[in-house]
C-alpha cells in the first residue's frame, strides 16, 4: 500500500481527525449538562406532548436491548472505528467523497461519544424524548450515528456507483502496488 500521502490527504484526514474531537466534545458536553440539569430530576417539556429532556442512564442498546453488554458495545465501536479510519485513509481526495467523508466523521464521533460513556460509567447518558412517539430516549452520539447512516444508505442507493468504492478492494490494492 502507497504510504505516500498527498498534502491534500494529510489535510483531509486532518480535518477529518478535528472534526471528530470537536463533534465527541459537543455529545460529551451535552451530556455533562444532563448529568447535572436531569439527573434525578424530573423531565423537562420542551415541545409539550411532543418533546422533552428526560434523564436515563442506558445500559444497553436501542429499545433496552442487549442490556449490560458493556464489553460487546465497546469492541463493535473500536471495530467501528478501525473500519472508518481505514476507509478514511483509503478514501480517494476526489471532491465526490467529501460528503461521504462528512458521514463517517460523524458516525465514527458518535460511536466513540457513546463508548466514552461506556468505559467511564458502565452505560450511556440518553436524555432527549420524543414523548409524541414514545421513540426510546436517545443522545446527541446517537443523532450523529442515526443521521449519518440513514444520509449514507441514500447516497449508496443514489448516487455513488459500485466502482466508487474500488478504493476499498483488495484486488486494486495488488494492482497499485504492482505499479
Amino acid at each position: 500500500m502507497n504510504t505516500n500521502l498527498s498534502k491534500k490527504k494529510k489535510i483531509f484526514l486532518l480535518v477529518d481527525f478535528l472534526m471528530i474531537i470537536l463533534l465527541v466534545f459537543l455529545d460529551q458536553f451535552t451530556k455533562y449538562l444532563a448529568v447535572i440539569h436531569l439527573e434525578d430530576k424530573p423531565a423537562i417539556n420542551i415541545v409539550k406532548g411532543v418533546l422533552e429532556l428526560n434523564f436515563l442512564k442506558n445500559s444497553g442498546a436501542a429499545f433496552g436491548l442487549l442490556q449490560n453488554q458493556k464489553v460487546f458495545f465497546i469492541l463493535v465501536a473500536v471495530m467501528i472505528l478501525f473500519i472508518i479510519a481505514y476507509v478514511l485513509f483509503r478514501m480517494p481526495d476526489d471532491k465526490k467523497y467529501n460528503i461521504m467523508h462528512i458521514l463517517l466523521v460523524l458516525i465514527a464521533s458518535g460511536a466513540a461519544g457513546n463508548m466514552i460513556d461506556r468505559v467511564r460509567n458502565d452505560y450511556v447518558v440518553d436524555f432527549i424524548y420524543f414523548v409524541i412517539i414514545n421513540f426510546p430516549i436517545f443522545n446527541v452520539a446517537d443523532i450523529y450515528v442515526t443521521v449519518a447512516t440513514f444520509l449514507f444508505v441514500i447516497l449508496f442507493l443514489f448516487y455513488y456507483k459500485e466502482n466508487d468504492f474500488n478504493f476499498l478492494s483488495f484486488n486494486q490494492q495488488k494492482k497499485f502496488r504492482e505499479k
